[in-house]
């Protein structure tokens, strides 16, 4: 990736990471419904369904990609979430150290 997409990418917080690809998740799907949808009930020939297999597989192979990048970002949010909950915890055990 060049430098001004890693900087772009840095500045775009996790959850709404997690949003985009979600979405991006959700087109592949309604895709792939779509093509199961034609390929139960329009009569196709041999190539046509060849073509409506490959695009079926190439969307169940970007679902699952989605879905690994989701995984790894739930990961990230939650690592962060522990941090800011570790964060708070010492803080307020400092606040009440000190004020005691």
């Amino acid at each position: 990736m060049t430098k001004s997409k890693e900087k772009r990418r840095e500045k775009i917080s996790v959850a709404s990471e997690i949003d985009r690809v979600e979405g991006r998740k959700s087109l592949c799907q309604d895709s792939l419904e779509w093509a199961e949808f034609r390929r139960r009930r329009e009569e196709l020939s041999d190539q046509e369904r060849e073509a409506l297999d490959d695009e079926m597989t190439i969307m169940t192979e970007r679902i699952q990609k989605y879905e690994h990048q989701l995984d790894e970002l739930r990961g990230e949010n939650r690592r962060n979430m522990l941090l800011s909950v570790a964060l708070l915890v010492i803080s307020a055990l400092f606040y009440y150290a000190f004020t005691s």
